[in-house]
């Protein structure tokens, strides 16, 4: 039987706002990304995102980003590696303190937005990133697009890997994502984002924008909090992945 992990984006609001329904959307994952306040986040809406994600018994990545709270750290940044390492130790250890107050453990780290997409092409800044995580706790699974430098560094330097695809997002013929600048990088139809990742879990690869398959292997699968369609589209998948035999499980029980 196929196993994969399902995560979101969570925990993404800054003071009075919150963006989407995370704690609906916690009902239908096995993991959650939570923003350590540079991208999104406050240290009220940390403790409160950690406190319902042990509640519902799911694991808990830190999700650092880039900080641009303006740009919801989705703008890229000339950074260097060593301030990419700075910026997720710090990240990593304010969520890791959440957690470990609430008596829960932190089970992974995946990077945000522009900082993800960087890591996934730039082999010095995802080692970095990789050198972090493994500093901060080697036990840490590292998720990051399949495919990508930052799963490399990850497995080079020693950590378990979370090689993620996407439900929602469309792929170019080189295994990246496409970019949210163009019109078709965002699947908004739910039973055709059912059918790209249960073709990516099942059979091992994903049809390009350009109309070419290309291989990809799913561990981990990512659905945005943030739509308006998030928490419709959590259940359609999860009935989707269930109908094709495929048991849903967190990342830590597996990998």
């Amino acid at each position: 039987m196929n196993v994969v992990d399902l995560n979101c984006d969570i925990g993404e609001g800054f003071g009075p706002y919150r963006i989407g329904n995370d704690a609906e959307l916690m009902n239908f994952v096995t993991s959650v990304n939570i923003a350590c306040g540079f991208h999104g986040g406050d240290p009220r809406i940390m403790r409160e995102t950690v406190q319902l994600a042990l509640e519902k018994n799911i694991g808990i990545g830190a999700h650092p980003g880039l900080p641009d709270l303006n740009g919801f750290g989705r703008r890229e940044m000339n950074i260097s590696p060593q301030e990419a390492y700075d910026l997720v130790i710090y990240q990593i250890g304010a969520l890791d303190g959440f957690v470990r107050s609430e008596g829960g453990k932190l089970q992974h780290v995946k990077p945000h937005g522009a900082l993800y997409n960087m890591a996934a092409k730039n082999g010095a800044i995802a080692k970095a990133i990789a050198e972090a995580v493994y500093k901060i706790e080697p036990e840490l699974i590292l998720f990051g697009l399949s495919g990508s430098e930052l799963i490399g560094a990850g497995q080079k330097i020693g950590l378990r890997t979370g090689r993620e695809v996407f439900a929602d997002r469309t792929y170019c013929e080189d295994g990246s994502l496409t970019p949210r600048s163009e019109a078709n990088s965002l699947i908004h139809d739910a039973a055709e984002a059912v059918k790209q990742v249960t073709r990516m879990v099942t059979e091992g690869t994903v049809k390009s924008i350009q109309g070419v398959d290309i291989e990809i292997k799913a561990e981990t699968i990512c659905l945005h909090g943030d739509g308006h369609q998030a928490v419709f589209f959590a259940k359609r998948v999860v009935e989707g992945l269930t109908l094709a035999g495929i048991n849903l499980k967190s990342a830590g029980h597996f990998l």
